[in-house]
């Protein structure tokens, strides 16, 4: 199958679709298309947290500010998948994740001219993962690691990149007390979703355990569900990603907290002095 993300809204994606059509008729599965607008470190999280639920695939990811410029297209091999990008970090972290430890391999395009100096998602990106897909066929062993590193190699348009543009989310800093257990967090707002739920770069292990935490000195309870409080009621909880979040039932966290992404957040036990 061939996986297709953007920023794009609508009808753009329906080219891409279009154009890859042309050249195969692979299963094409929408990941999203209302991502933040020209935001590569939101996707890479977004992409990062969904793409490794996929069997192999191709996944073709345009968030791309600097359309048009001389960045690259790239290619990026992470173990049985194939991710296809514009050079701005956004492959990397989903392609770690997608590798499981594993190698990594980078391929700049070779792209023709495209006919548009601001859609190479149609012209540039769409093709290319069209003809990857096209040439894995249906082999089952073109699907394995070994299988798509060879077709890979094999195409005339694709040169091993140099240096990619890498872009690594941020860690937390933690700070813990003499028996080694967190007392304090800071972190960061890595996204925030469509229903307002604010995802941090801080690990949710950080945070079981805890009854009540402080969020920038603001007293919150730690849920494991939404209807653990009352609607209305802030609250905080481990996001199916693995993160915690800062929400609300039934509300907008974002509103809530006042956090957008790029923010700092800091976590602190309910029995640590701020």
């Amino acid at each position: 199958m061939i996986t297709l993300t953007s920023d794009f809204g609508s009808p753009y994606p329906a080219a891409m679709k279009g154009v890859i059509r042309r050249h195969t008729d692979a299963e094409l599965i929408d990941v999203a298309h209302d991502l933040p607008r020209g935001d590569p470190r939101a996707a890479a999280f977004w992409l990062r947290f969904v793409l490794p639920e996929f069997p192999p695939a191709v996944h073709c990811a345009v968030i791309d500010p600097g359309v048009g410029t001389d960045r690259d297209a790239l290619v990026v091999r992470a173990g049985s998948h194939v991710l296809v990008a514009p050079d701005n970090g956004l492959a990397m972290p989903p392609a770690r994740a997608l590798a499981d430890e594993g190698e990594i391999e980078p391929f700049v395009v070779d792209a023709d001219e495209p006919a548009s100096e601001t859609f190479h998602g149609r012209d540039v990106f769409a093709p290319v993962a069209a003809r990857i897909r096209d040439g894995l066929g249906d082999d089952p062993a073109t699907a394995t690691a070994e299988g798509v590193a060879e077709t890979l190699a094999a195409m005339d348009d694709l040169s091993p990149a140099g240096d990619p543009v890498d872009l690594v989310l941020p860690d937390p800093t933690v700070e813990r007390d003499d028996a080694g257990e967190p007392v304090a967090v800071e972190g960061e707002v890595l996204a925030v979703d469509r229903f307002g739920n604010v995802v941090t770069n801080v690990p949710g292990e950080l945070i079981r355990g805890r009854d009540w935490v402080r969020i920038n000195d603001e007293l919150t309870p730690v849920a494991e569900t939404f209807g653990a409080v009352d609607k209305g009621d802030r609250l905080v909880t481990v996001g199916s990603h693995g993160y915690v979040e800062c929400d609300v039932n039934d509300g907008r966290g974002d509103g809530a907290f006042d956090l957008r992404p790029g923010d700092s957040v800091r976590i602190v036990a309910d029995n640590v002095s701020v």
